[in-house]
């Protein structure tokens, strides 16, 4: 069937007096044309498009958290038609993941302009942290819309947390000041990124205050110290 068919036959679902003909619509067609995913390269349309899309997303999230992003809404509030939307997100949780990517690299891009003071690496990433927590926590229902959806994501959204992963880790290198990290430098780094989603997991579901997750942060930031190459040469002399 060609394209404007699929597209007329989505339009017509999309009526008032038909929501949930409408949705299973859009995801047909959207299975009908390959997926425009974060790794494929964009044109300037597409990724404007995107961007649109992520916004949306956020602003839904920050009102009403995680149940308040609803996919017809987030195509109404970006412009783009459901079809499209669910061939650049297949479901809430591919949004929702792909929103904290957007997040993540926002802040990173704020944190290059004014990057961390301490001394030493493990207390450039422990401000970088919390700096990136305190960011998060002007938007709770937004920051707990995204760490449910990194919860609930299962292997078919592997793309998306693994893009999730390496902004985090790209923000704790370069905190770090380190091109070149050494595998045991690496793995602190993953455990660090472990205990910074832990924290704000149960900061959102109310466990932890602020002060106890500066704690968490800075304990395990020493880490940093520990797998240093030079702490590792004076432990084999």
């Amino acid at each position: 069937m060609p394209a404007e068919a699929h597209r007329d036959k989505a339009a017509e679902a999309a009526k008032p007096d038909g929501p949930a003909k409408a949705d299973k619509a859009a995801k047909m067609e959207a299975g009908t044309t390959t997926r425009t995913s974060p790794a494929s390269p964009l044109t300037e349309r597409q990724e404007a498009r995107r961007r649109r899309i992520l916004r949306a997303s956020a602003r839904l999230a920050g009102r009403g958290g995680f149940d308040a992003v609803q996919m017809r809404e987030v195509a109404e509030s970006s412009q783009v038609a459901l079809g499209t939307l669910y061939r650049y997100f297949p479901s809430k949780i591919h949004l929702l993941v792909a929103t904290m990517q957007d997040q993540l690299e926002r802040m990173h891009g704020t944190l290059r302009k004014e990057p961390p003071t301490g001394e030493t690496a493990a207390e450039r990433v422990a401000e970088t942290l919390m700096r990136a927590f305190r960011f998060l926590q002007r938007e709770p229902q937004l920051a707990d819309a995204m760490v449910r959806a990194l919860t609930f994501a299962d292997r078919g959204v592997s793309p998306e947390v693994d893009q999730v992963s390496r902004q985090t880790t790209a923000i704790i290198l370069d905190s770090m000041g380190l091109e070149d990290p050494t595998p045991e430098q690496l793995s602190a780094v993953r455990v660090i990124e472990h205990t910074w989603h832990s924290a704000l997991i149960t900061w959102l579901s109310g466990r932890a205050s602020i002060a106890q997750v500066k704690i968490d942060i800075e304990t395990v930031c020493r880490l940093i110290d520990l797998t240093a190459p030079s702490s590792a040469s004076k432990d084999s002399g």
